[in-house]
């Protein structure tokens, strides 16, 4: 299902994910694994910034993720937080010397609008730079 791999250059651990299974504990769960699976994604997204020595890839995912839970009333902090993970899984991209596989506006455009294809393409890009930072 999810297979852990170290993030190198840190002592944390990413997991890659199977994106069909995060949308199905998403819907079965009513959302609540989509707040955690959000919050975890934006952790390691820093934690790989962090090891390349940047904090573009996000510095702070309980920020993220109270964007989008509180901040979902005002939709604002929302959106920008959820346009803001896609521009950190592009610099983590980047960091690991992949050409990024589609573009933040995109990506955002598809999570907003499409949830469930935005997050599938988002995780499955994700599992992408957790493998290549690893090898």
């Amino acid at each position: 299902m999810a297979e852990n791999v170290q993030i190198a250059g840190s002592g944390e651990d990413g997991r890659v994910r199977n994106p069909l299974g995060v949308i199905g504990l998403t819907l079965i769960t009513l959302g609540i694994y989509g707040i955690v699976w959000y919050y975890k994604v934006n952790k390691e997204l820093a934690a790989i910034g962090r090891a390349k020595g940047t904090e573009e890839a996000g510095t702070s995912p309980v920020t993220s993720v109270l964007a989008v839970t509180l901040g979902a009333l005002v939709i604002v902090p929302a959106v920008v937080s959820m346009f803001r993970t896609w521009k950190r899984l592009n610099v983590a991209e980047g960091l690991v010397g992949r050409e990024p596989d589609m573009s933040a506006p995109v990506g955002f455009v598809l999570m907003f609008l499409l949830g469930p294809v935005g997050t599938y393409f988002f995780q499955r890009n994700l599992n992408r730079v957790l493998q290549a930072q690893a090898a």
